[in-house]
């Protein structure tokens, strides 16, 4: 089967003119490229077939290359593939054939509808109309999803040799929270595995910043960090892993997704976080050495 994006590129890599920090900045779910042939699989309308969309998250962190670090950016969307599960996470209800034991077809984001491939955008709306075939699955996942995740490896790894160090950023936004009781929702949530993705003091730094502007950050809860978090993350080996989930209320219309007049000073709070991050102490982020090879070197 031909890929639905043979003629425009599934995803781009907008690298800096030279590398400045060892960080990755990752969208994944802002893509709003919607193939042709996708779109008359689909039952939704071209609105509600957007819902699940990290919307403009790419362009709040579009000035991350111009301050020395590279931007991965998706442009198909998240309701077509999400890079942020596992490879062959899918559901077998979605596919005319059965699907043999290599996949994982029992995780609960298989049973909440939201796969590799997805079954529903948000509110649980069914995407299509009708079933898939495995063509369907294996053209996405090995055409853009493996190629993506392989985009993602090397520029950590370059990031790794050029500073010892590395750390990938995810970039997500996330719909307004509810409140919980007497608890006020979040406006930002930052993920790190509950402290096993992420250097403490490098999270601390983001929420410095988000805090400083008067929004409210919560850690891990309710999103502690996904696929691309939870595989890349391993500070005892010098590569660290932070989700960042913005509420989309401050910055756009939830049900028109549209751009909303708070847009502009929410890019500019996002650069205050990329000039934050950039100017992080290096060294804290390397993996502790060993106390026998300390003594060596003394």
């Amino acid at each position: 089967m031909q890929s639905d994006y043979w003629d425009k590129p599934a995803f781009e890599t907008i690298r800096p003119r030279r590398l400045t920090a060892p960080f990755v900045f990752n969208s994944a779910h802002s893509g709003r490229d919607y193939p042709e042939r996708f779109l008359s699989m689909t039952r939704l309308d071209h609105l509600s077939i957007r819902q699940s969309e990290d919307a403009y998250v790419d362009e709040l962190f579009a000035r991350a290359p111009r301050l020395g670090t590279p931007l991965v950016r998706a442009h198909f969307p998240r309701a077509y593939l999400d890079v942020n599960r596992e490879p062959w996470e899918l559901d077998p209800s979605m596919f005319a054939e059965p699907l043999s034991e290599r996949f994982n077809t029992t995780s609960p984001r298989v049973a909440a509808g939201l796969g590799t491939l997805a079954r529903v955008v948000a509110e649980n709306k069914p995407i299509y109309h009708e079933r898939l075939t495995l063509d369907d699955a294996r053209t996405r996942i090995e055409g853009i999803y493996l190629p993506y995740h392989a985009t993602l490896q090397k520029l950590l790894g370059e990031s790794h040799s050029a500073f010892g160090v590395a750390v990938l950023v995810d970039c997500h936004s996330m719909p307004r929270l509810a409140r919980s009781g007497d608890r006020l929702a979040p406006d930002i949530v930052l993920g790190d595995r509950y402290g096993t993705s992420c250097a403490t003091t490098l999270v601390d730094v983001a929420e410095m910043v988000f805090s400083g502007a008067g929004l409210r950050v919560a850690r891990n809860r309710p999103y502690a960090g996904g696929f691309c978090t939870r595989t890349y993350g391993r500070p005892q080996h010098g590569i660290h892993a932070l989700q960042i989930e913005v509420s989309r209320h401050l910055y756009m219309n939830e049900v028109t997704l549209e751009k909303t007049e708070a847009f502009p000073a929410m890019r500019q709070l996002i650069e205050q976080l990329l000039i934050a991050l950039v100017g992080f102490e290096t060294a804290l982020l390397a993996p502790a050495r060993p106390l026998n090879e300390k003594a060596a070197a003394e």
